[in-house]
């Protein structure tokens, strides 16, 4: 159906759901190439301290060869004592790094986050039609893509490296370890760092790949949307059930006030508004009830049943209608007219009004 085709951006709503269920935006890519380019210019760095720490590894190896002629348990324990040693101080630092890096892009694609839904068996991730309908997709063809350019890239690279470094390299055969080691050495860096920058671009073009299939994933239909916006703001007829019981309940207050009024007001069957003045707590008289059509014949017939005086003034009735709330105070316009008719209601019932 055409209101089930996923046409409309995610809301922010969605866009959590999702980041709870652990689908999230991210790039492998870009997290691989933060670690490659990362550990290579760590490498660089300690290169020296690598180079030297590695030095004196071997001249103690060689210097116990030279003086051990028995191998005991505590030579044992001292040569395996120190391959460790030489293991964590050349090792540990790039490793560190490495998983340093690539912790940190996730981080930064993903935000911190901890979900265990993803950690839940699924059985459609073993279903085989699922299997080939991610097979065939446009993330699995982009996958294919990027692998055939990242395997031509490195061969073109290899290529050209070694078609310009040929003559370079058959040099070295004749010269000293040292300064053949040290130019092996800058080429490898050479050529280590243009593969990283060709990667950069392929990560950034992965990301942006990652973004757009991202958020054409999520896309949500207009009945999604829909049944969001009821979830989130109510269901219209659930609403408008809950004002009804809401409307009915003040109007039974309403009602039930009617009985303390010393005067209803009508016009004549139109409106009604009822009226109570209490000398120590009021300072002018205060709408108790009012209504139109059905509501006021309702307010009139409660008053008759309590005996409340009704006494008919077709203006004053609409006029307080209109401008006052219930609980509220009458304006001061209505002042006099209305002390008018309290006096003549509180004669009638023999009640002081000052």
């Amino acid at each position: 159906m055409a209101g089930d085709s996923k046409t409309e951006r995610a809301t922010p709503k969605r866009r959590k759901d999702e980041r709870k269920k652990g689908n999230l935006l991210i790039s492998k890519d870009v997290i691989t190439v933060v670690s490659l380019v990362g550990t290579f210019f760590v490498l660089k760095t300690l290169f020296p301290q690598i180079v030297e720490r590695v030095y004196t590894f071997f001249y103690k190896a060689f210097d116990y060869a030279q003086t051990t002629t028995e191998i005991t348990n505590d030579f044992a324990l001292e040569v395996f004592r120190q391959v460790l040693l030489a293991f964590f101080q050349i090792a540990a630092p790039v490793i560190l790094a490495s998983a340093g890096l690539s912790i940190l892009a996730t981080v930064a694609q993903t935000k911190p986050i901890f979900v265990t839904d993803s950690l839940k068996p699924k059985f459609d991730r073993i279903n085989p039609l699922q299997g080939l309908k991610k097979l065939f997709s446009i993330k699995s063809l982009f996958d294919v893509l990027k692998g055939i350019i990242k395997i031509s890239i490195l061969i073109a690279m290899l290529y050209s490296f070694i078609s310009k470094s040929i003559l370079s390299l058959s040099r070295t055969v004749q010269a000293d370890v040292f300064p053949s080691s040290v130019l092996l050495l800058d080429m490898t860096m050479s050529l280590v760092f243009k593969i990283c920058l060709a990667f950069v671009a392929i990560s950034v073009l992965d990301y942006f790949f990652q973004r757009w299939e991202y958020e054409r994933q999520i896309k949500m239909s207009k009945h999604e949307l829909k049944e969001e916006y009821k979830q989130m703001e109510g269901d219209p007829q659930i609403k408008g059930k809950i004002k009804d019981v809401q409307r009915k309940m003040a109007m039974s207050r309403m009602m039930q006030a009617v009985p303390k009024a010393d005067v209803v007001i009508k016009n004549p069957t139109h409106y009604a508004v009822a009226l109570k003045y209490d000398l120590d707590k009021d300072g002018a008289p205060v709408l108790l009830a009012k209504g139109q059509d059905a509501v006021a014949l309702r307010i009139i017939k409660t008053a008759e049943e309590h005996e409340v005086y009704v006494l008919e003034n077709k203006p004053l009735a609409r006029a307080i209608y209109a401008t006052t709330e219930i609980n509220q105070e009458i304006p001061g316009d209505f002042y006099g007219t209305v002390a008018e008719i309290l006096v003549h209601v509180y004669k009638l019932k023999n009640k002081k009004i000052l």
